[in-house]
């Protein structure tokens, strides 16, 4: 009799919604971090749509190479519409309050995008270790059935594999607190919440990052591996200079995206309280990398500055 009224007094308490606090620590003036973070946001939409707009527009960018980048430009997008409109309303117009399947699809969608990114990743270097270690063989290796082939798998392996993420969140009780000081809805937030045991939730997430994002990392790095094993074997000095210029773009862009994924990780094993640099770190792994990677491209990939020029001036010309 006391087990049953029990269960009926904690569905009774159970919370139809979280209260999205914000960055811990800094409450009181963290709408200031919308100077920087709305601009990154409108960057990081416009750079990835002038980078999709070329690929198709230039007949020379129409290759695997930059249908990859291409593909990281879509994934990029989705990954900062998922959060970074969210966060500016909190900051904007105190907008806190997210129901309980509004926070548990935005759990299962950063998941997946950062899956996705990390994927586009291991695709990118397999792309230029093909090239610069087998070019010869690279025409039949990496074909355009081999692109769509690939990205399919990643959709689907980060689809459906990140699902028990939200799912096991979904089914934690939350019978009392709501309020998450965070600003996006991480499952370690939203989890620490839960009145009976997060544990199942906490192993399947790190799981989940070592076995995927651990794959995918160590596989990037064996490439990398022989591709410098390669490189350094060239007699050319321009060409080796070429092949480190486009390898090196990918790298900076891999060290970041990765080096915060670790720390987040090492967060969540140690249940470590939301403190202002971890939720910070996760806001900005979110966004900057977004923004970060078609400036990167640009500046380091001659071809694709060569079709920004073509599209840009040819809009202008027009008008």
């Amino acid at each position: 009799m006391s087990a049953a009224l029990k269960l009926s007094n904690s569905s009774k308490l159970q919370v139809s919604e979280f209260i999205l606090m914000g960055i811990p620590g800094i409450h009181n003036w963290q709408h200031w971090l919308s100077l920087p973070l709305a601009p990154l946001y409108l960057v990081a939409i416009g750079a990835n749509l002038l980078i999709l707009i070329t690929i198709c527009q230039d007949s020379a960018l129409q290759q695997p190479m930059y249908y990859f980048l291409g593909i990281l430009s879509v994934v990029d997008m989705g990954l900062a519409t998922t959060i970074v409109p969210k966060i500016l309303a909190i900051f904007w117009f105190n907008s806190n309050a997210i129901s309980l399947p509004e926070c548990f699809a935005q759990i299962y969608a950063i998941h997946c995008f950062v899956g996705m990114e990390s994927g586009i990743f291991l695709c990118m270097a397999f792309d230029r270790y093909v090239a610069i270690c087998h070019p010869l063989r690279y025409p039949a290796i990496v074909t355009n059935t081999f692109v769509i082939k690939v990205t399919l798998f990643m959709v689907l392996r980060n689809g459906f594999l990140v699902i028990p993420v939200p799912v096991l969140a979904a089914q934690r009780n939350y019978c009392s607190r709501n309020e998450i000081d965070h600003c996006l809805c991480s499952n370690l937030g939203v989890t620490s919440l839960a009145c009976d045991d997060r544990r199942p939730n906490s192993i399947c997430q790190l799981v989940l990052a070592w076995v995927c994002m651990g794959s995918d990392l160590s596989l990037i790095i064996l490439s990398y591996i022989l591709i410098l094993r390669s490189v350094l074997r060239l007699n050319s000095a321009e060409a080796a200079s070429k092949a480190f210029s486009t390898c090196s773009s990918h790298l900076i862009l891999i060290l970041f995206f990765y080096t915060v994924i670790v720390v987040i990780s090492v967060t969540h094993l140690t249940e470590t309280k939301a403190t202002l640099i971890p939720v910070l770190l996760n806001v900005l792994h979110n966004i900057i990398p977004p923004a970060l990677n078609p400036m990167v491209y640009a500046l380091r990939t001659k071809e694709l500055r060569a079709g920004f020029q073509k599209v840009l001036l040819g809009g202008f010309g027009e008008k």
